[in-house]
């Protein structure tokens, strides 16, 4: 009986432990279902634009290229789009179907909405609002910026110089 016990509790810590990992890092995978985390993407030597979105986003679904023009622009350079899809894995199919319609190509996570969401806000310390959000790492892996909606590439760009500018 006492093996039983100690079996069983051994298990749990196990889980427990694998499930606060899973909290900690919003439950992220890549599309291969890959666990990643966000700091995977983040202080690379360039900025990072993390985008959440949802395949059912409308705003999500009319920005979406300007957001992939900008990776395009940006990626052999100074910046990456990173983005995250809060459709879990009931709708993994419907996010995969958005990521083809849009030709994107910058990387890409999913995760369960309640996890992501709860990713944001410690992150931080702001309450989720939707898709699409923004979250702006500068080259150091330093958050410097959120938006909640879409937001021009132009002023992320403008964000991205200034700060740059000023940090010299």
């Amino acid at each position: 009986m006492k093996h039983k016990l100690f079996v069983f509790s051994f298990i749990f810590l196990l889980l427990s432990l694998f499930s606060l990992n899973s909290s900690a890092n919003g439950g992220l995978t890549d599309f291969s279902g890959n666990a990643r985390l966000l700091e995977d993407f983040t202080g690379k030597g360039k900025w990072t634009i993390v985008m959440f979105w949802a395949h059912d986003c409308h705003v999500c679904n009319q920005e979406a290229h300007q957001y992939v023009d900008f990776h395009n622009r940006h990626k052999n350079k100074d910046a990456q789009v990173l983005g995250i899809s809060l459709d879990g894995k009931a709708h993994k199919s419907d996010a995969e179907a958005f990521l083809k319609r849009h030709k994107v190509n910058f990387p890409g996570l999913i995760g369960e909405p309640d996890l992501v969401a709860g990713l944001f806000e410690e992150l931080t310390d702001a309450t989720w609002r939707g898709t699409p959000t923004f979250l702006v790492y500068n080259p150091k892996g330093e958050l410097r910026a959120q938006q909640v909606g879409a937001v021009p590439v132009k002023l992320i760009e403008a964000f991205m110089e200034k700060e740059s500018s000023s940090n010299k």
